[in-house]
């Protein structure tokens, strides 16, 4: 099982990932994708990635925007399975033309 992060650790890789911000034991994001396809690119992108890893976020889709939360659930908070999977979300937003800013 991975460790919890301490505060300090989450607020300092927060810190690199645009649009993602802490939401009490969870990382939390929306992506606004340009259209409703590239939403679902998107999704199914980060679901490969997810999969690799074994480790799967909670995604709610509402047209193009898209709502992330990441959390440990067996470690019951914030682990770095949790900030490595939202970098992978971003790198995927960013390659269906999401401008995350950052």
């Amino acid at each position: 099982m991975s460790r919890l992060l301490t505060d300090d650790e989450v607020t300092r890789q927060l810190a690199d990932l645009p649009g993602w911000e802490r939401e009490g034991d969870a990382v939390v994001a929306t992506i606004e994708a340009p259209d409703f396809p590239a939403a679902i690119r998107l999704v199914a992108a980060a679901a490969d990635e997810a999969e690799q890893m074994n480790h799967h976020p909670d995604i709610d889709i509402r047209w193009r925007t898209t709502r992330w939360l990441l959390t440990t659930h067996d470690a019951g908070g914030l682990t770095q399975l949790d900030i490595e999977l939202a970098h992978r979300i971003n790198a995927v937003a960013r390659a269906e033309g999401v401008d995350l800013g950052g």
